[in-house]
């Protein structure tokens, strides 16, 4: 196989802090390498400098066989590479064919636009890739997957030989996922070299043929990824042996915090749950995709309120119909999309830390900045957040300490029940244990949690309890002791005599 791609001893630093030191890589045509590593190991500056967004302080780019001296995203494109990040760079408003388009039409003021033919070649190359979207629709109209896959037609219209690939499944369901996977093994056999990217390294054993391990900013392994199991890349990446991702601790539950009965909404098609969260206890709530566990999560904190049911918090029955009162009542709530709705990139740490409780650190309408600054060196301190300091924009942080300081937001509310949807997805191993470490501080503090995921081992390895959810009712309640993966799936798939 030949070579598209290959980095010799690349070093970047990024005022005074070093990014990157002397990392070689190769992507050879026809294979598929994933690229692994903690948040802040380096993994994001390597891409970018391969795509021209940065460029190396040290060290020489080759691609297809040219050296690049003067990279930049232009060259790189031009030289048949593209990247596909985990939120898919598409204009909402204009049409999918429209955006396929922009990824190898020449450009000019005067240029006349082919429509017809436009379309068409929008059409045959997600033909190609399998895709059923019309190329008519707006971007704004399609689902992540579909957008996903826009992008992968883009990139190979415009004869894309080295595609990277950010954390592709970081928010697929499971069949959207296989069928991204069919489409990888499909571009590998056309020839297309993919840079794979990913946290969730159990993917990788079917579908990588090399694994590079970045670590601290070096490149410390590229094995053969048959020579590899997971166990030895969390070794690898981590530098220590990590005895168990989910470091669950018994606590002493307490007395019922927050209990649901017959709780519904019709809007978000959430219908009679049952459910009771105790003081110190993790209750996880799982089920498929479009189940209905964030829907009941924004019930919970007012953003869709319930129309039927009762919500009961510390023996006394509330009515929430906006997360004010939530946040009022003791109820915090950590969203999935930690991008969009836990940080605010451009704003600073303590900024972030400090957005549920601005009226509490407000004197006549004006900020207690050293109150501010008080709180968000707590958190950085009690949650071991890396930053360079409390003023540095959130956006500059890796995930998992997003997701840090997304927490220390709501926990600055000092609530009694923490809703937390998705909590360790995106981030790597060694941030995912921080984080269930963190949780169960939390259980020990005597806080009653509420854990939505969709990673069953997460799901067995962190609750106390289990409930699933099917069609936007509650299918089970499983306890720990006798919760497997099958016991969850059956439930999840509606047959209620699992358990």
């Amino acid at each position: 196989m030949g070579t598209l791609l290959r980095l010799t001893e690349i070093s970047k630093a990024f005022d005074g802090v070093q990014a990157l030191r002397g990392v070689s890589f190769e992507l050879r045509a026809g294979e598929v390498h994933a690229l692994v590593g903690e948040n802040g190991a380096g993994k994001s500056t390597l891409i970018k400098i391969v795509t021209g967004a940065h460029r190396a302080d040290a060290g020489t780019v080759e691609i297809g066989g040219r050296a690049v001296v003067e990279n930049s995203p232009l060259v790189s494109r031009s030289l048949g590479v593209a990247a596909i990040y985990q939120q898919p760079a598409l204009f909402p408003d204009l049409t999918v064919a429209e955006n396929v388009a922009l990824g190898f039409e020449p450009r000019g003021a005067w240029r006349r636009v082919r429509w017809g033919e436009r379309r068409a070649r929008a059409r045959g190359l997600l033909e190609r890739i399998g895709a059923r979207i019309d190329e008519d629709l707006p971007v704004s109209a399609l689902t992540m997957p579909e957008q996903q896959l826009v992008e992968i037609a883009r990139a190979l219209g415009a004869d894309a030989r080295a595609l990277i690939m950010d954390e592709p499944t970081a928010s697929l369901p499971e069949r959207d996922a296989d069928n991204l996977f069919r489409i990888i093994r499909e571009l590998r056999g056309q020839g297309v070299g993919i840079i794979y990217i990913s946290h969730r390294l159990d993917e990788l054993a079917s579908l990588a043929d090399r694994v590079t391990v970045l670590r601290d900013g070096s490149a410390v392994a590229t094995r053969a990824m048959k020579e590899v199991d997971r166990a030895e890349l969390i070794r690898l990446m981590v530098g220590r042996e990590i005895s168990t991702v989910f470091p669950k601790r018994s606590v002493k539950v307490g007395e019922t915090v927050l209990e649901l009965r017959g709780v519904g909404c019709r809007a978000s098609g959430v219908r009679g749950v049952n459910l009771s969260v105790r003081a110190g206890e993790i209750v996880g709530l799982a089920g498929l995709v479009g189940a209905g566990r964030t829907e009941l999560a924004r019930v919970l904190f007012g953003l869709t309120p319930a129309d039927s049911g009762e919500i009961v918090l510390g023996g006394r029955a509330v009515a929430i119909r906006t997360p004010s009162q939530a946040v009022a009542l003791g109820i915090a709530y950590v969203p999935e999309d930690r991008r969009r709705h836990g940080v605010i990139l451009d704003m600073a740490v303590a900024a972030n830390a400090s957005l549920a409780v601005l009226r509490r650190l407000s004197r006549l309408g004006f900020l207690d900045l050293e109150g501010e600054r008080t709180l968000a060196e707590e958190y950085v301190g009690k949650f071991s957040i890396k930053a360079a300091s409390i003023e540095s924009p959130a956006g500059t942080l890796s995930g998992g300490n997003q997701q840090k300081v997304a927490l220390a937001r709501w926990l600055a509310t000092k609530p009694r029940v923490i809703i937390l949807d998705e909590p360790t997805q995106g981030i790597d191993v060694g941030a995912k244990s921080e984080i269930h470490r963190l949780m169960g501080d939390l259980a020990a503090e005597g806080m009653a949690i509420l854990m939505i995921s969709s990673e069953l081992p997460e799901v067995l390895g962190m609750s106390d309890r289990i409930a699933v959810m099917h069609q936007g009712a509650l299918a089970g309640i499983l306890e720990r002791a006798e919760a497997t993966q099958e016991t969850i799936l059956a439930l999840a798939l509606g047959h209620r005599g699992a358990a």
